[in-house]
């Protein structure tokens, strides 16, 4: 849902932790877009990004706990970015998440096909290891030197996480920089217009 309204965050096509997080995202208006905002919605994005098979159907249960790693990584992304302390609790539970399944690919065998590797999980188990896919990304982009270009969109109200590509460039997109920029004009020419009346 969140592509439809913006272009794809820079960091988002390499990183799944940046990609879950933006998952979410405030519009102008007050309005959110949510790209798990049902089970079916869940499965779709799940789906799309290789993590369960396409003849998946997660229950509310696997929306539930894919959100709450969202939010879990959401604002590890914000202390991480804002410089602050981190909270043991988000480490605990991204840690949590990171062990719950394998995520790396177990050996198989088959007569028709001899030994191959495959992520296969009980049904049960595939929101934890898709869980464990994306909270492995996230371990390794907090734990990089990547990690120092995490920021946050500037743009009001958008809440994108993005990799900084440019030195100066704090927004996710054109369109939240457009935003950027004419806030600034707007806020200049405002104190203009405040000290020319003074």
């Amino acid at each position: 849902m969140s592509e439809a309204f913006l272009p794809p965050a820079p960091g988002t096509e390499s990183h799944l932790s940046i990609d879950l997080v933006n998952s979410r995202i405030h519009l102008p208006g007050g309005k959110i877009a949510d790209e798990l905002d049902s089970p079916e919605a869940t499965t779709t994005w799940l789906i799309e990004r290789g993590l369960v098979d396409e003849e998946a159907a997660l229950l509310s249960y696997c929306q539930n706990k894919l959100s709450g790693l969202r939010a879990d990584l959401s604002k590890a992304f914000s202390i991480r970015a804002a410089g602050q302390p981190f909270d043991q609790q988000i480490v605990d539970r991204v840690n949590q998440a990171l062990t719950a399944a394998p995520h790396t690919p177990l050996l198989r065998y088959s007569p028709d096909n001899g030994f191959y590797r495959s992520t296969d999980h009980p049904v049960t188990r595939l929101v934890e290891h898709a869980m464990s896919v994306i909270a492995e990304d996230a371990a390794a982009l907090l734990s990089s030197e990547e990690a120092a270009l995490l920021t946050q969109c500037e743009a009001e109200p958008c809440e994108r996480f993005l990799l900084r590509t440019h030195g100066r460039r704090q927004w996710c997109s054109t369109r939240c920089g457009d935003r950027v920029r004419a806030a600034r004009a707007y806020a200049r020419k405002r104190e203009n217009a405040l000290k020319s009346s003074a």
